[in-house]
């Protein structure tokens, strides 16, 4: 499988990619009480309270943004799916919850020194080439407030390096297969994806590729957009280990 991480490529893969296909399998893939455990554990790591005001960027359907505004945030969602950001305010609808959505690229931010904390979760970084994942470290740290919080989710590099690759992942929701082929290329930390969902009688493919990142250079890049501490936890905020399922990244600015 071939590495796409040119500009154009990617963000046509990325738009394509998060379509009303990855709607549909959301639930069966992010069961709701996994969502509340994951927003709760965000509220803890970024020591959230009523009235804290949170970003997130590459917000999907809502499913943590929502519950944030649930417990007494004032938050924003950005993303680049018009399909999830409807879903996103459907959703915020029946929650009876204030969120204010904005479609956009998080490489370009329209916000400066605005928000307590912003939130990239569930790998919702490492889609572009260095210089544009570094662009939107940028950008989000120009959001933030003094004092102001980011939190990166990724999967853990270590883990995936000792993995067997292809790997294959196959999600079933009534009649219809969603199937990703999965590699991961050591040479450039890329994971790249390639998606088969058949669903309603119809073929569709797709692919992602993402750029996943060691802690050591996190922290480089962070200090460099503007922070000035960098912490490293495991999946939902628990102790990180080399063999951990995830990464989990708080900078303070």
């Amino acid at each position: 499988m071939e590495t796409h991480i040119g500009q154009n490529i990617q963000i046509q893969d990325i738009e394509k990619y998060f379509s009303e296909d990855y709607l549909y399998f959301s639930d069966a893939v992010n069961p709701p009480k996994k969502s509340d455990r994951e927003a709760g554990a965000i509220w803890n790591l970024l020591s959230l309270g009523p009235g804290s005001s949170v970003l997130e960027l590459g917000c999907g359907y809502g499913r943590i943004t929502n519950r944030l505004a649930q417990k007494g945030a004032r938050v924003t969602g950005l993303d680049i799916s018009p399909v999830l950001l409807k879903k996103a305010e459907t959703d915020a609808a029946e929650r009876n919850v204030d969120v204010e959505y904005v479609l956009g690229d998080i490489r370009s931010l329209p916000w400066r020194e605005k928000f307590d904390a912003a939130i990239l979760w569930y790998t919702t970084f490492g889609y572009f080439d260095e210089v544009d994942n570094e662009r939107v470290l940028h950008e989000a740290a120009t959001s933030l407030r003094e004092g102001g919080r980011l939190l990166i989710d990724q999967l853990n590099r270590f883990a995936l390096m000792r993995d067997k690759w292809p790997n294959y992942d196959i999600v079933q929701c009534k009649n219809d297969l969603r199937i990703d082929t999965i590699e991961y290329d050591a040479l450039t930390d890329r994971r790249n994806s390639e998606r088969i969902v058949v669903r309603n009688g119809s073929v569709r493919r797709t692919r992602l590729s993402v750029r996943h990142y060691g802690f050591s250079e996190y922290v480089r890049m962070l200090t460099t957009a503007g922070f000035e501490i960098v912490k490293a936890y495991g999946q939902e905020g628990r102790e990180f280990t080399p063999d951990g399922p995830r990464l989990v990244v708080v900078a303070y600015k």
